[in-house]
């Protein structure tokens, strides 16, 4: 029994044989019609020299000439028919033949994979880990069932094996030698993924991506490891950053009571505070604040030294006595976290981001361009009108929680050409669109693949890729190697990001200090910054918490 033929071999078959029969019935008909119509005979290989050198457009050498209609309008169809075989035939046909004989090959069953993950179909949520796993040279493979998409991620560089899952299980015969293994389809599709790899002897952890949470125990039962639901947690990433209520702005804040507040100021291009050093503001001397970082880009740096540069448009975190701080809202925007917050798409994203804050006591506006159970304003993000009916510039903030990056960032634009000061929060789907937001105006771009990334990294890779969230916290330290230096003024200070907002001394706590002004041994420090900056400055400096204050202190 002869084997099946490849289809491009067989498109090529078609054209070998297509060729020559068309030849030989343009050159026959030829012959008839010179004979019967122009009564000028000619012989079949005359007529078949004529029909090769019309369909080729190569001339007509003698025949040049015809009178009878018929013969002409023979004569002039046969070059168009000619045009036909060599231009679109004959690139169907042939082409897909070169191709498949010359392209890399895709793989059709799994390598070796000793210490290899295997991650199940390709997506956005898993893209930034991809990226993560190339960096750090960690191997993987990719199992994907759309064509299109494996030649892609092949020329990627991405090692891929081409296959359909639920008609071949023994493609996955390898699986039980993996590391780890991801499914990222489907949630029926995960389920088959998860089932032939056990079967397999796949013995390892298996992590399985959700659509939707209510798949989650069924999975585990069949024998995924841990089940995540992405959208969900990226629907509490966008809430939190919303909410002060479920993300509070600093953890310890209580230790110094009403002393000390802490407020957040978007710095506008026209601000006197946009593009300058910190050395050159004088912030502390001048106003008695402490600048703990700067949000930009959706990133939160801690500032180092003098040097650091306020950029224009961004949210400076600033801590100090509340009558000081009054004192910065003239140089820059206070943000607003009075008001409802505004929800725009009701999607499944959407739908968790308000049951978050609707549970944690914050009034939501949502708008929504269907009618439906919970949404406040039916319409467009992008009109005016909407944007009036929701209120947007009163609101604490906006999260746009749309499931288009393209629609996302025409929405960003307007919302913030329209509410300037207002905090936007932006939903993404595919995490190479979040600088494009951010140039659109975005204050903080989550994408699902940022938060799935730091989900299977903790478990894959030991270490957070991406951090979806920057903590600031207070904290009550003893004086250590600061010890007979100024609290403001120290180049090691500086680099480790973490500032001294108060100290304590006795019963008082100071705020301000002169330029003589010394810390002792025996004081109590309130240090502010991020986690990791508090980190270094508690290595640098050799201080673990201070002992608590006495009942008579009084903060």
């Amino acid at each position: 029994m002869l084997p099946r033929l490849k289809r491009s071999t067989q498109l090529l078959l078609a054209l070998l044989t297509l060729l020559p029969a068309a030849v030989l019935v343009l050159g026959t008909l030829y012959m008839l019609g010179m004979e019967h119509l122009e009564a000028t005979p000619r012989t079949l290989l005359q007529g078949l020299q004529w029909a090769s050198e019309t369909i080729t457009n190569t001339g007509y050498g003698a025949d040049n000439r015809w009178n009878h209609p018929v013969m002409a309008l023979f004569v002039i169809v046969t070059p168009f028919i000619g045009q036909f075989l060599v231009f679109l035939i004959f690139p169907v046909l042939v082409l897909p033949y070169f191709e498949d004989r010359f392209e890399v090959r895709l793989q059709h069953h799994l390598p070796p994979m000793e210490g290899t993950v295997l991650f199940y179909r390709h997506g956005p949520a898993i893209e930034p880990l991809l990226e993560e796993f190339s960096r750090t040279n960690s191997p993987f493979v990719i199992f994907e069932e759309d064509m299109e998409l494996a030649r892609k991620l092949r020329d990627r560089g991405y090692s891929v094996v081409l296959g359909q899952l639920a008609e071949d299980a023994s493609v996955l015969s390898r699986v039980k030698q993996a590391r780890a293994v991801v499914t990222n389809a489907g949630d029926h599709a995960n389920a088959t993924c998860t089932l032939i790899a056990r079967e397999a002897g796949f013995t390892g952890p298996l992590y399985a991506l959700a659509d939707d949470p209510l798949y989650r125990a069924p999975m585990i039962q069949i024998g995924a490891t841990e089940v995540f639901t992405p959208s969900h947690v990226l629907g509490a990433a966008l809430a939190s950053r919303a909410s002060m209520r479920i993300s509070p702005p600093a953890e310890g804040m209580h230790l110094l009571g009403t002393t000390v507040g802490m407020a957040e100021f978007r710095v506008r291009a026209a601000s006197p505070l946009a593009g300058q050093r910190l050395g050159d503001l004088r912030l502390r001397e001048q106003h008695g604040v402490s600048v703990i970082g700067q949000w930009f880009g959706g990133v939160f740096a801690t500032t180092k030294g003098p040097e650091t540069r306020v950029e224009p448009g961004a949210i400076l975190v600033v801590v100090g006595a509340p009558a000081n701080l009054e004192k910065v809202e003239r140089m820059a925007l206070p943000i607003r976290r009075t008001g409802p917050i505004v929800v725009a798409g009701f999607g499944a994203v959407g739908h968790k981001v308000v049951e978050m804050l609707s549970d944690a006591g914050e009034a939501c506006v949502v708008i929504d361009r269907s009618a439906a159970a919970g949404v406040d304003v039916v319409g467009n993000v992008l009109e005016r009108a909407t944007l009036d009916q929701a209120r947007v510039r009163e609101a604490s903030a906006v999260i746009l929680a749309l499931s288009d990056d393209g629609e996302s960032v025409f929405a960003t634009t307007a919302v913030r050409d329209y509410a300037p000061e207002v905090p936007l929060i932006v939903r993404v789907l595919r995490a190479p669109n979040t600088a494009r937001l951010y140039r659109s105006g975005a204050d903080f771009a989550i994408s699902v693949g940022q938060v799935a990334g730091q989900i299977l990294a903790y478990h894959l890779l030991d270490e957070q890729v991406a951090n979806v969230e920057n903590r600031i916290k207070f904290s009550r330290l003893g004086a250590g190697a600061l010890a007979g230096a100024h609290p403001w003024r120290s180049e090691a200070l500086d680099r480790t990001g973490a500032k001294v907002v108060a100290v304590e001394r006795g019963q008082e706590v100071l705020l301000e200090f002169g330029d003589d002004f010394q810390v002792r041994p025996d004081d109590a420090l309130y240090v502010c910054g991020s986690l990791k900056s508090l980190e270094r400055y508690q290595r640098t400096f050799h201080v673990t918490a201070a002992a608590p204050p006495t009942p008579s202190t009084s903060p």
